[in-house]
């Protein structure tokens, strides 16, 4: 793997695109939630960029592949705060879902391959 910094990383770059289109969709939602659920769901999002770029200026696979963790864990936190926003009615259109879920693949698909490399 030949990467300079994070911003060499799909997965990042899908990231960063999430957490931008998290904040257009959320501009949408009752402005009573901006400060419950909205930002609840912002923070999620801006978190699975955050940590691959904190895991990848660590100095081992271990380290790395511990932040790529936390980030998977973040976009389970995201997933469900968007269903409950769903039900809630806030969120009509099931595509960010989508997604979501391609970038968890992707975090799994970078985990197996440090894994492998240690």
């Amino acid at each position: 793997m030949n990467m300079k910094t994070h911003k060499d990383l799909d997965v990042w770059n899908r990231a960063m695109e999430l957490a931008e289109k998290t904040y257009a969709l959320t501009m949408d939602f009752p402005q009573k939630e901006q400060y419950g659920i909205v930002s609840q769901i912002r923070r999620s999002a801006i978190s699975i960029p955050s940590n691959i770029a904190e895991g990848a200026a660590r100095h081992s696979n271990k380290e790395f592949i511990q932040f790529l963790y936390i980030a998977l864990g973040s976009s389970a936190e995201l997933e469900t705060q968007m269903l409950l926003s769903q039900r809630l009615g806030f969120l009509k259109d099931g595509s960010f879902l989508l997604e979501l879920e391609d970038i968890r693949k992707m975090l799994l698909g970078l985990i197996r391959f440090l894994k492998h490399k240690t």
